[in-house]
């Protein structure tokens, strides 16, 4: 055991040596200055465009705040890596951004004038702490909200969620929020259950609920001690949170109709890989996030058929930002896939290629190990593939590993496992001593 925790120990230390914090000093700058002269008329003169700008109703008495609104949103675009911070902007991306993300939020003043430009807001692993963010809940018109992997607690503010139409996407797992009626309230039911893993929101997450689990006794007809009772509840909200409502989990299906339009009916130019056991295309989802779908075409035995369908259902529940994310699924007669949101632009092994710097070997072999350490502990059915191609990085250098496989191996025969992964790519789970390899390879800059 020692080994295994030292690694992600002594890479810590290492790592945090190289951490320099940087603040926007330049947007402080810009919010301790007045508004320009002509900032009231070209307010106005917005207005007469477009009524249904969220300042519009405020335009003759809290210029001050527009203005400073206005600023944030432009640095905040920035800061977001969007396009063109010129017009507008789509995302509010500050996952992963303990230093900043806390300082945006601050400004009540931009959430009350919220860019309706604006349909993704992602604030994960930030490490925040103190109630729910409620003022995000203003930018109504959004698609998309991540706020998973932080320490925020208190009460959320269930009943404000149902005034976001078009959300479609939603993640709240990962903090310690007080138990809430979110099965009571509908507007819910269209998310699934990776949306509230461990995010205090049900009685399991506080290991707690003395009337739910005497439901399940009865249900089951076992009578069994306290101690059983705490066992069979963190068994079954911890390891296996597949056994969760299926109104949870539902919404990861993807029709046949959905893959084609984005991928403009599989074609020629989105193919990225060709197999004999499937193909796997580029393509966009109609909200615009890039994914990556691994397709398989032909009937398969019933039994196969079950096996992939829960298999995927494991998989769409990983959740840690150096794990590529899945999406989805589809599991028609003739057509298997598995969707994956592509984050990524190159493989590790390529990126060695180019002789990086010792610093940020050291950064990607921290945050591998730390993604090992979560499947081992939460996960420790999913096999992983560690080869250097297929741990592939992001834009910023995050690790992802790519390959997973989910199967029933215990302890002592993980490092012996050998299996298919979808779409017949090999699949090893490696001993510890593989593992320590791979990371020895990326700091020294081996293949």
């Amino acid at each position: 055991m020692a080994p295994t925790s030292l690694i992600p120990l002594v890479l810590s230390f290492f790592l945090s040596l190289s951490i320099n914090p940087t603040l926007p000093s330049s947007l402080i700058n810009e919010l301790n200055q007045p508004p320009p002269p002509d900032f009231p008329a070209i307010i106005s003169n917005n207005c007469l465009k477009d009524p249904s700008l969220r300042y519009c109703n405020s335009a003759a008495t809290d210029i001050t705040n527009i203005y400073k609104s206005i600023v944030v949103a432009r640095h905040l675009c920035t800061e977001s890596n969007n396009s063109d911070c010129n017009v507008s902007f789509a995302k509010i991306d500050l996952r992963s951004r303990p230093k900043v993300t806390p300082l945006y939020l601050s400004f009540a003043f931009f959430w009350k004038y919220c860019p309706l430009s604006v349909l993704s807001i992602d604030l994960s692993n930030n490490s925040l702490e103190g109630p729910f963010p409620s003022d995000v809940l203003h930018c109504t018109q959004i698609q998309s909200l991540d706020i998973s992997l932080n320490k925020l607690d208190g009460t959320v503010p269930l009943e404000d969620f149902t005034l976001l139409s078009n959300l479609s996407f939603l993640n709240l797992s990962y903090n310690h929020f007080s138990e809430g009626n979110i099965e009571e309230i509908a507007f819910f039911e269209r998310f699934n259950s990776s949306s509230f893993l461990h995010s205090g929101l049900f009685p399991g997450d506080h290991h707690y609920g003395f009337k739910v689990t005497t439901a399940i006794l009865l249900l089951i007809g076992v009578l069994i001690s306290v101690v059983s009772v705490v066992g069979c509840f963190g068994w079954v909200f911890v390891r296996r949170p597949d056994f969760l409502p299926s109104f949870l989990w539902r919404s990861h299906k993807f029709t046949v109709a959905m893959l084609k339009k984005a991928t403009d009916g599989f074609s020629e130019d989105n193919l990225v890989w060709r197999g004999e056991r499937g193909k796997i295309y580029k393509g966009r989802l109609r909200d615009g996030l890039e994914v990556e779908i691994k397709v398989q075409r032909g009937r398969i035995s019933a039994e196969l058929h079950r096996a992939f369908d829960e298999e995927c259902r494991v998989l769409v529940q990983l959740r840690h930002k150096n794990l590529v994310k899945v999406l989805g699924w589809c599991d028609q007669r003739e057509l298997r896939a598995v969707v994956m949101e592509k984050m990524w632009v190159c493989s590790v092994e390529g990126w060695l290629l180019g002789s990086p710097p010792w610093k940020q070997r050291l950064k990607v072999s921290m945050e591998v190990v730390e993604a090992l350490c979560y499947l081992q502990e939460q996960w420790s059915s999913i096999g992983y593939d560690l080869r250097t191609r297929n741990v592939m990085l992001t834009e910023d250098n995050e690790p992802l590993i790519l390959k997973f496989k989910v199967g029933d191996q215990n302890t002592k025969s993980r490092s012996k496992y050998q299996n298919r992964c979808f779409l017949g790519n090999d699949c090893f789970l490696l001993s510890l001593g593989a593992e320590f390899m791979l990371l020895l390879s990326i700091i020294e800059g081996q293949q």
